[in-house]
């Protein structure tokens, strides 16, 4: 007898809904479904035109995610609704393949009215139970399975600490830094990170768009990624689907930054990094992008420091156009003389990072003006695409103004790739 294969589910839901359908994403994940997203399970170089339609026509529910702005949008969502609806036509009568699913008060489409609607917003829990009712069901009768991924067994003694729930980690090992400091590392997820602790620091600086400068205060510690992504890490992420790397020659390059991602991809590398290892943090906590207040502060310390290591540009600790390399560098190789005061390597040069940060509607004007606070919106992760996410830390593209660690630039989350583009990741509270 084969084994049974999973539940396949398709998520079918307006882009600006994203944070509530991550979180149905990852209970449904969690519960043992296969759960097609597109942020999550679209990977680049894909076309996405070719692939939606193929990912609904062969998961065996489709749940529209339905709230006031997804009912009245126009666009590629009423494509995908009216896509399932043709593909309902096939399936016997009697049979649970389309779910409306309720993220907020609103009113069904006709086109969807003659299937039962769930509530997902008011009694959540018991929506949800229900929800996996039909789920289960369905899964019944087509002799599919419903098996949670399994949880890594916890480390012992003589191995790696574990790193229990409602507490800080404990420290991995210790490393050499910069000024013949000891560093602690902490290893999350297979890679090494380091504390960042809350208070106040320095943030800006004297150019427009990084004014005013002054004191920023982050209230609680976090942890930042020693290093960028790497090829090899970012492989680690996509070889399970058999997608194609974003680096041609990636795995000459193993301990390179990857490159060619966008935005939405550094997101997706997140959902997996969360999906995998979210039992190794404290409660509370999360794999995300930085925010540029977080990136800034693993960049530059408390003292408003123009570079990583102090005030005068050294083109012997980073990789920018002054050092003439003419690409990436494998990762950590001016560490410790280039790191932060935190121990964190690469934050000047080798690769803009992707931070969580919104920039604004235009390439000349930022939205959300300094001095930066935590809710003003500009962490949103769900605003139209049109809206411009930061980059920090310039390239080996770009040259030393542009590797101070107050610089920002800006990009589209969605459709652009670049050769010098990459990201860091960090492990810090779930912001709303």
């Amino acid at each position: 007898m084969p084994e049974p294969r999973p539940l396949k589910v398709f998520l079918c839901h307006a882009k600006e809904d994203k944070p509530q359908v991550r979180e149905l994403y990852r209970r449904l994940h969690a519960d043992g479904i296969e759960v097609w997203l597109d942020e999550r399970s679209l990977l680049p170089g894909q076309d996405w035109k070719v692939e939606i339609p193929k990912a609904v026509r062969e998961s065996d529910v489709v749940i529209v995610c339905m709230s006031p702005v997804s009912a009245r949008k126009e666009g590629f969502v009423q494509a995908e609704i009216n896509f399932a609806l043709d593909m309902a036509l096939q399936k016997p009568e009697g049979t649970i393949y389309i779910v409306p699913a309720k993220l907020e008060e609103c009113e069904v489409p006709d086109k969807l009215s003659r299937w039962q609607w769930v509530n997902l917003f008011e009694d959540a829990n018991d929506g949800y139970e229900m929800l996996m009712l039909s789920l289960k069901l369905r899964a019944k009768n087509l002799g599919a399975s419903l098996v949670p991924p399994q949880k890594e067994p916890a480390r012992t003694a003589s191995s790696q600490p574990q790193i229990q729930k409602v507490s800080l980690p404990s420290s991995t090992k210790i490393v050499a830094a910069a000024n013949q400091r000891k560093l602690e590392v902490y290893t999350l997820a297979n890679m090494e990170f380091v504390l960042v602790p809350k208070g106040k620091f320095i943030m800006g600086g004297t150019v427009d768009d990084e004014k005013p400068k002054g004191g920023i205060d982050i209230p609680y510690d976090y942890w930042m990624a020693r290093f960028p992504i790497t090829n090899a890490q970012y492989n680690d992420f996509i070889a399970p689907v058999k997608a194609k790397h974003p680096v041609e020659n990636w795995s000459k390059i193993k301990d390179h930054p990857v490159v060619n991602v966008t935005w939405n991809h550094a997101m997706s590398f997140c959902m997996w990094l969360n999906d995998e290892f979210a039992h190794e943090l404290p409660d509370g906590y999360t794999f995300r992008l930085p925010t540029e207040a977080e990136w800034e502060k693993a960049a530059r310390g408390v003292d408003g420091r123009i570079y990583p290591w102090g005030n005068a540009f050294d083109a012997k600790k980073c990789n920018t156009e002054e050092g003439k390399k003419g690409g990436t560098t494998p990762v950590g190789l001016y560490s410790p003389q280039g790191d932060s005061p935190y121990g964190c390597a690469d934050m000047a040069g080798n690769v803009w990072e992707w931070t969580r940060s919104l920039w604004g509607t235009d390439w000349g004007e930022p939205a959300f003006k300094y001095p930066y606070r935590f809710d003003d919106r500009r962490e949103d992760e769900s605003a139209d695409k049109s809206i411009l996410r930061v980059l920090r830390g310039g390239s080996f593209d770009f040259d030393s103004r542009n590797a101070r660690c107050s610089c920002r630039s800006l990009d589209d989350p969605d459709d652009f790739f670049s050769d010098y583009f990459g990201f860091r990741v960090c492990a810090s509270p779930i912001l709303s």
